[in-house]
Formats: structure tokens, sequence, C-alpha cells
């Protein structure tokens, strides 16, 4: 697990929610896919919306393909252990964060930026947290993913400094304060970047 990705995340995973999550081993696999794909519509989404940044487009699509590619693995593992691909609900975790995004441009592109951080950077913990407790082929795949996550994380700090014109400390304290209530803070739904499981 890089340094930097520690220190950047303000809290690591609650025990119970790595408990849970060797419980629910499909529903976090379709979860898992369902993250990819949404990671790479983000990255095209970016793409569409800002289209005089050549830098953004370079990185957002190298991204896209990247993501395409985890979600296709992903579908193969599945298939594999017999799980079928279906429709989930998203965890709150995402909405959570971008309620906390301003409005007004160039701002609005910077909160994206950094919450996509966020979000690359939590997925490489969690990948790293539940690896000792996986089987080999699934623990194998988790961590091969953690270099082109944490690159992606990268990525999306670079280009929020380069947009923003300089530090972005101000709103990684600001979406660190947000996403550390989202994962610390009781939740009954079940998901990848779902918060403290509440017992029923």
């Amino acid at each position: 697990m890089p340094e930097e990705l520690v220190n950047f995340l303000p809290c690591k995973t609650p025990t119970a929610w790595i408990q849970r999550a060797l419980e629910e081993p499909e529903i976090l696999l379709i979860d898992h896919a369902h993250c990819e794909k949404k990671a790479a519509a983000t990255a095209l989404n970016l793409m569409f919306r800002y289209v005089d940044d050549v830098d953004l487009l370079n990185k957002m699509s190298h991204l896209a393909r990247e993501e395409l590619r985890h979600f296709e693995k992903v579908l193969a593992l599945m298939t594999k252990r017999g799980i079928q691909y279906q429709a989930l609900s998203a965890s709150r975790y995402a909405a959570k964060m971008r309620a906390g995004a301003r409005t007004h441009e160039p701002a609005r592109l910077v909160d994206i930026l950094v919450i996509g951080a966020f979000i690359e950077a939590r997925s490489c913990e969690r990948f790293h947290a539940l690896s000792p407790y996986l089987d080999e082929e699934l623990r194998t795949f988790y961590l091969s993913l953690l270099a082109s996550e944490s690159r992606h994380f990268k990525d999306y700090l670079t280009l929020a400094e380069k947009t923003n014109g300089g530090a972005i400390d101000d709103r990684v304290a600001h979406f660190g304060a947000i996403e550390k209530e989202a994962i610390e803070s009781g939740d009954d739904v079940f998901r990848f970047h779902s918060g403290t499981p509440v017992t029923s």
C-alpha cells in the first residue's frame, strides 16, 4: 500500500466492514464490477464536458480504457465463480462526496477531480485491507489492481492542482472530512465503498 495513499485517506476501513465483505463475497464482486463501470463513465463524462483540456482528455481516455478492462476482468471472475451480474442500488458514498462539490467553474472541476482521487485511494485501501483474507486467485487480482488505481489517484490529484492553479489542501481537507464520516458512520447497505455495517 503506497504511503502517500495511507497519508491521504482520513481513516482506515473499519474491521466490521471487512468482516461483512467476507460474509458477502457475491455482493462485493458485483458492486466492484459496478464501480469499475462507473469509474469509466466518470472519465468519459469529464472528456465530453471539458473538451479544451488536452491533458485531461489524454489522462481520462487512458483511465476509461483501463477501468473497462478491470470491469471485464471482474466479470470473468464472477462467471468463473458462478456469480450472476445484476443491478444493485448505489452506495451513499459518491453521492455524499458530490454533495460537497461547488457548482461554479473551474471550482466544480477541481472538486470532481479531488473526489475522484478519494474514490481511487479508498479502492486501493480496501483491496489491500481485504487481501490477507481472500483466496489466492482473488487476492492476486485485487493486489494487481493497486498499481493502476494508485496511478489513477495521482492523475486525479495532478489534474486538480493544475486546474486550481496551485495547492488544493483546503479541498482535500474538505472532502476528507466528508469521506471520513461516510466510511466510519453506520450504513445499512453493504457495498464496496459503504460505511460501517449496521447490524439488524
